[in-house]
């Protein structure tokens, strides 16, 4: 298994530890068919998107979840690696794209995660309630907030924990009383990290 997943979490199960090892391999496999991820980046699966995914989860922000949405998944990040991570946790990953959802359907399959499902829709024409949604910058703040506020069940605390970098504090002004950021520097230390943030924003 990778250095900087063994460095971080050190305390990984065998079979998490296996499934990370065969998610590295997996990729690069798929990327050789489908450009699921950037030519750029594929060398650099383990911490710009693997271990970037795992940032909601060394903030310990799912501990209280039991059913999350992955919005715009692309080719299955965050949603795969939060899904290694809490196998008892149940995990939806969601992107319009038919082909991204093949490879994140055919790697979960590949993985045996029985925790995870991957369906080609539009967020805003998928109707399931969550108690937590995830996802990587697909948009604006604000406008994700809009899209998916009605996937969030209501009656009972729930969430949406947004992977994002750069300057965002307008974005998150008006949701000020109820937001939170993290910084993820604080908890991984390679320079790709250096602007990226988990914003945590309640729902009411």
């Amino acid at each position: 298994m990778n250095y900087e997943l063994k460095k971080y979490f050190p305390n990984l199960s065998d079979e998490q530890a296996e499934r990370f090892t065969m998610l590295e391999s997996l990729y690069p496999e798929w990327n050789e068919k489908i450009n699921v991820i950037s030519r750029a980046d594929i060398g650099e699966l383990v911490v710009r998107h693997i271990l970037h995914s795992l940032a909601i989860a060394k903030f310990g922000l799912l501990e209280d979840s039991r059913n999350i949405l992955d919005v715009g998944t692309g080719g299955g990040f965050p949603g795969i690696p939060l899904a290694i991570m809490y196998p008892d946790k149940k995990f939806t990953l969601i992107d319009s794209i038919g082909k991204k959802i093949t490879v994140v359907n055919d790697i979960i399959s590949r993985l045996g995660l029985q925790n995870a499902r991957g369906i080609q829709i539009k967020s805003n024409m998928f109707k399931e309630r969550f108690d937590t949604i995830v996802s990587r910058a697909v948009t604006a703040f604000p406008n994700f907030v809009k899209q998916t506020r009605d996937n969030l069940i209501k009656g009972a605390p729930s969430r949406i924990v947004y992977l994002k970098g750069g300057d965002f504090a307008e974005e998150i002004a008006p949701f000020a009383d109820r937001c939170k950021v993290y910084n993820i520097p604080d908890v991984f230390e390679e320079e790709f990290f250096e602007t990226k943030k988990v914003i945590e924003l309640l729902n009411k």
